[in-house]
Formats: structure tokens, C-alpha cells, sequence
């Protein structure tokens, strides 16, 4: 079984609370025996899969299976041509480059509900989002990387994983994937 959370802002990629006044997964009435498959920071929004099937982990995860994760990032001020190449070439973190991404201005920029708590609004900075797509999942690495090219993140919302999206699940919300969705993820299993 493989299910499709929306997580909203302020929820933990755990079932247990960490002392923190972020939420856990357990208050979302999830079946039991299912855990997440990867994660997303209690700052980020989105596609969260979870499975009571172990193999989905390897499968989705590594950077091996070459399994894309797509994210739609609002960021400060507009990045030029040269910042969207570098993030496509790879920026270093933590000394070692990442690997090479897809990243490009959305035109036009999508419209999502607004978050609970507002996103910052700064009158003489315009933000933009853009869409990063990535094979790996280094920690807080989407966030690393727009401040690295000199545009900080200021949201983050996980859109696809594979040819699955998360489409029109409303926040805090979650369903099991039909076979046909379970197939988008990755192809068909071995």
C-alpha cells in the first residue's frame, strides 16, 4: 500500500512528536503499519508518500534509481539565466557539487493557497517561484542550494515524485494510490 499525503507547513515527517510545536503524522489517521518514504522538513509543504512496504524506500530514494522530485520553490528576487543554469549544472555543498538538476522560472507563476503563517513579505524585494526537479535528496537541499545561487527560499512546496503529482489533494490530506498511480511512481516494480 502506498499512500499520498498533502503535508502542510508545521508537520513533522515522523509519527512521534520531537518537543517541538510541530505536529507529527499521527494526528492525520493514517492506517497502522505505514511509515514515510523520505521526508520533507517541517518548513516544507507537499508530496509525502508513505508505505507499509519496505522496498519502496531504495526504490524512490536513491539517487541510483533516478527517480525525480519535483518542487516548486518561491524564492527572493527574480534569478537571472545564469542562476537557473548553475542550479541545473549543480552548486557544492558541504564541498561536494550535486548532482545535476532541472530548474527553470515558472511562467506563468502558479498561484497556491497561502500558507498558515504568511510567508514574509518584504515591500522592496518581489519574489518568483521557480520548479527544481532532483534526483537526490541531500539534507535541506533544495533550500542550500537557492541561497547558494543568491535566492533564498522562502516557501517550498514538493509538487511530483516520479510521474505521480500531487494535483488537487487538499492540505492535510491523504489517499492510497491506485495501481495505476503506484506504476507513475517509478515505472512498473521488478
Amino acid at each position: 500500500m502506498i499512500l499520498a499525503f498533502h503535508k502542510p507547513y508545521g508537520v513533522l515527517s515522523q509519527f512521534t512528536p520531537d518537543g517541538s510545536a510541530n505536529r507529527p503524522l499521527a494526528e492525520f489517521g493514517f492506517p497502522k503499519g505505514v511509515y514515510p518514504i523520505g521526508r520533507l522538513d517541517a518548513d516544507s509543504e507537499g508530496l509525502l508518500l508513505l508505505s507499509d512496504e519496505a522496498r519502496w524506500n531504495a526504490r524512490l530514494l536513491s539517487p541510483a534509481s533516478h527517480v525525480e522530485k519535483t518542487y516548486h520553490v518561491l524564492v527572493e528576487r527574480l534569478p537571472e539565466e545564469s542562476a537557473l543554469r548553475q542550479l541545473c549544472e549543480g552548486v557544492v555543498l558541504d564541498g561536494k557539487p550535486t548532482m545535476p538538476a532541472g530548474a527553470r522560472l515558472l511562467d506563468p507563476q502558479p498561484e497556491f493557497p497561502p500558507r498558515d503563517p504568511p510567508v514574509r513579505f518584504r515591500k522592496n524585494v518581489q519574489d518568483f517561484w521557480i520548479e527544481l526537479r532532483l534526483r537526490e535528496g541531500r539534507n535541506r537541499q533544495v533550500r542550500r542550494m537557492t541561497a547558494a545561487v543568491g535566492h533564498p527560499t522562502l516557501r517550498l512546496i514538493r509538487t511530483a515524485i516520479g510521474g505521480f503529482l500531487l494535483g488537487g489533494l487538499a492540505c492535510g490530506s491523504w489517499r492510497e494510490l491506485t495501481p495505476g498511480e503506484v506504476e507513475m511512481l517509478t515505472g512498473s516494480m521488478p
